[in-house]
């Protein structure tokens, strides 16, 4: 692939959702040519007519901006199109705007478009979702995804995957942002210095060669989210949150090397620094989540979950991450208490009263004395990776 013939004068967009949305604005203000794809004609003929959303993010943009008047218009370059062969065909940079569910399916359809397509295609991932893998059932980041779906295509395509942090209203109105782009170095520095660093008093961004740890981190912080939203809700005091942030960096930087990163993606912003806003914010689909949940807990987790996605624009990632991470630390025997805690919490049926007990043993049961990894672990995590980890049940438990 000639990363250097790539048009960076125009870029799709898969999934109006929020973040596909705040994009949108983003590289529309920037002069670029950007292409909206949506399997809906209705949406695609709405935003081409009102050059707003009329599905995701524009109530939110009202309520920063001071009123439905004042929220901003997309560019007159900014167009939408229900064609995903013209998507693919005219464009060398394309936004995976889905969430992790919807993802296979949507690749399923870009295979052969991007095959017969006679350039180069780039696609870039903000996905921030994990997915176990139905042959291997191993879990998988986005890229890893793309990768096994389009293993035949190698020369076709490149993949670069976007981390935080950062948040799609502040995307959408020009907030500054910082973002961090992992991939090969010389498709990331081309996304970085041609596509979205076109005013970088809005966004900077940074480059990681783990891109792997990156996602890891990306998809993993938004069960931290889940699991504050809800402890925020609960009367336990204002020094429980530097537990659950501190003790789930653990258990983030010890799954995140199973899977294939390295511990230098956590310290990075796109781990510490995105966990930190979406921990901490109403901005975060994922907090709101927590925070809803234990409002409308009902006993029965399907029925609370269906309750709370009524109350929030836009698909949080943390629950399905949720499911799948447990079923791979089953799988794995891995020891974290605080995300088998969310799965107990947010998948099985229980007794309101009985979430303030579960999420204080999860911080202050933790049957590990030290809070640092010694030198030995250290070493063997280098040397096994995939068998060095942090065991649930030892051999004769």
């Amino acid at each position: 692939m000639i990363v250097s013939n790539l048009d960076t004068t125009r870029v799709a967009i898969i999934g109006p959702g929020r973040l596909g949305t705040a994009f949108a604005y983003k590289l529309g203000r920037d002069n670029k040519r950007v292409a909206i794809y949506y399997h809906n004609s209705d949406v695609c003929k709405a935003i081409n007519r009102d050059h707003l959303n009329p599905i995701h993010l524009t109530d939110d943009l009202a309520r920063h901006s001071g009123g439905m008047d004042q929220v901003p218009r997309f560019s007159p370059k900014v167009y939408a199109t229900n064609d995903l062969e013209h998507i693919v065909e005219n464009n060398d940079f394309i936004f995976l705007c889905v969430t992790m569910n919807r993802l296979p399916e949507l690749l399923n359809y870009l295979k052969p478009m991007i095959d017969k397509k006679a350039g180069d295609t780039c696609l870039i991932s903000p996905i921030k979702g994990l997915i176990s893998d139905p042959i291997s059932t191993e879990l998988i980041t986005p890229s890893q995804l793309i990768s096994k779906h389009l293993y035949h295509l190698e020369n076709k395509y490149q993949i670069a995957c976007v981390g935080g942090p950062f948040f799609d209203v502040d995307i959408a109105l020009g907030k500054p942002v910082c973002l961090t782009i992992a991939g090969s170095r010389r498709t990331a520095n081309i996304i970085r210095d041609h596509l979205l660093m076109g005013n970088r008093k809005e966004i900077n961004a940074y480059y990681n060669y783990d891109k792997i740890g990156v996602e890891a981190c990306g998809a993993l912080k938004n069960i931290v989210a889940n699991i504050k939203g809800l402890a925020d809700s609960l009367d336990l005091g204002d020094s429980i949150p530097g537990t659950i942030f501190a003790r789930s960096g653990v258990e983030i930087r010890s799954l995140t090397r199973v899977l294939g990163g390295s511990f230098q993606a956590f310290h990075s912003q796109a781990g510490v620094g995105d966990m930190y806003v979406t921990v901490s914010s109403l901005a975060s689909k994922n907090y709101r989540y927590g925070k809803y949940f234990y409002e409308f807990y009902t006993g029965n987790p399907i029925e609370t979950n269906l309750r709370v996605l009524d109350k929030i624009d836009g698909t949080p990632e943390g629950p399905n991450t949720i499911r799948n991470v447990h079923k791979y630390l089953e799988k794995k025997n891995m020891y974290s208490p605080l995300f088998s805690c969310a799965n107990t919490i947010f998948n099985k049926s229980g007794h309101k009263d009985a979430i303030k007990d579960m999420i204080i043993h999860a911080c202050q049961f933790d049957k590990r004395r030290n809070e640092y990894i010694g030198p030995f672990s250290r070493l063997m995590y280098r040397i096994f990776p995939d068998y060095w980890y942090r065991r649930d049940k030892e051999i004769f438990d």
